[in-house]
């Protein structure tokens, strides 16, 4: 019978990625590299850690950084949550005086959950606590053939559990670090490395030619679509811009005018009823774009007036030579270089 927490850490030690973040105990370090890859594939997370570890080499640094500088930093890399919630924990930790070394105390940072917490605390402490993400979820799921949804509060129970069951007290960040680099580059969702695997011989899934099917998931998510049109409104070099608000995508970012297609032509109508000698020109149409639970289809028009328009309050003017300075979701940064090669 295989061990599996043997074989796993076996495999580790031949296998494992070399990480930055893996060679120091840094729990600052640590936790900036959990928050930049959630969500996010490491090849890509990699140079948004490195670009905060030299911009903000200490907590004190990044919480005495404005929210403006933190999400301009974070630009393109997306789910902008996270980079507000790194920001509001910053300013938790220095509060304390201290990283919190407990799990309790780490999960109280904003935005770190069981897993991060989990991740966190057995890097940098030795917390003896699995951590359990979609790799872990995909390993267990198919060594063991459980059939229980991943998603299911059911399921999260017993995975925790059963992972906690395997975890060794005294190699917990080893262990860790092995099942997640295990589910990336050996049992990954799909194609995965069967055939040269060191568990094979006790997975059940490979056993009775089932791995395609596992984890097993609720299909709960409902996908919106919605239709954006941004007006790039040019006025004698100031272009008219707003932060996204609270309850939304893309909260505290900014964008240009926009109109969604419950009020689509309002802009226009005001351009008509101020009679306003100015030219429109639409450059994109049905950019898509595509979020967790939204695809989002836009276009976009160059408006250039001889007289500002009369906007929603929201709005601002700004030069247009400053709007680098101004961090925007990903789709606006497609849209604005559409601009650029107009001028």
């Amino acid at each position: 019978m295989i061990d599996f927490t043997h074989t796993l850490l076996a495999w580790y030690g031949a296998n494992k990625r070399d990480l930055p973040w893996r060679n120091t105990n840094n729990p600052y370090l640590i936790w900036l590299s959990e928050i930049i890859l959630q969500q996010t594939r490491i090849q890509q997370g990699w140079a948004y850690w490195e670009r905060f570890v030299e911009r903000f080499p200490t907590v004190h640094q990044l919480a005495e950084a404005t929210e403006d500088e933190v999400l301009r930093l974070w630009q393109g890399l997306g789910y902008y949550s996270r980079a507000r919630n790194l920001h509001t924990a910053a300013k938790q930790i220095v509060a304390m005086g201290h990283f919190p070394k407990t799990m309790e105390e780490i999960k109280s940072l904003k935005g770190v959950g069981d897993y991060t917490a989990a991740a966190i605390g057995s890097m940098a402490f030795e917390l003896p606590v699995a951590v359990v993400d979609g790799n872990v979820y995909r390993v267990l799921a198919r060594y063991y053939a459980i059939d229980t949804p991943i998603n299911s509060t059911e399921g999260k129970k017993l995975f925790q559990e059963l992972a906690q069951s395997l975890l060794p007290t005294n190699q917990a960040a080893d262990f860790n670090q092995a099942m997640m680099d295990f589910g990336a580059i050996q049992c990954m969702p799909s194609s995965p490395k069967c055939t040269t695997c060191p568990l094979m011989e006790g997975c059940e899934a490979f056993r009775t030619a089932r791995v395609a099917t596992f984890p097993v998931k609720l299909k709960t998510l409902k996908v919106k679509t919605r239709h954006l049109h941004y007006y790039y409104i040019l006025h004698q070099g100031e272009v008219a811009i707003r932060r996204r608000g609270e309850g939304d995508i893309w909260q505290g970012l900014w964008e240009p005018y926009l109109e969604e297609a419950d009020n689509e032509g309002w802009l226009l109508n005001q351009l008509i009823k101020q009679t306003i000698t100015n030219t429109m020109k639409l450059l994109r149409t049905n950019v898509k774009h595509v979020l967790t639970h939204r695809i989002l289809l836009a276009n976009f028009t160059l408006v250039e007036v001889d007289k500002k328009p009369i906007l929603p309050k929201e709005y601002i003017w700004i030069q247009e030579d400053n709007m680098h300075n101004y961090a925007v979701p990903r789709l606006v940064e497609i849209l604005l270089e559409s601009i650029h090669d107009t001028h």
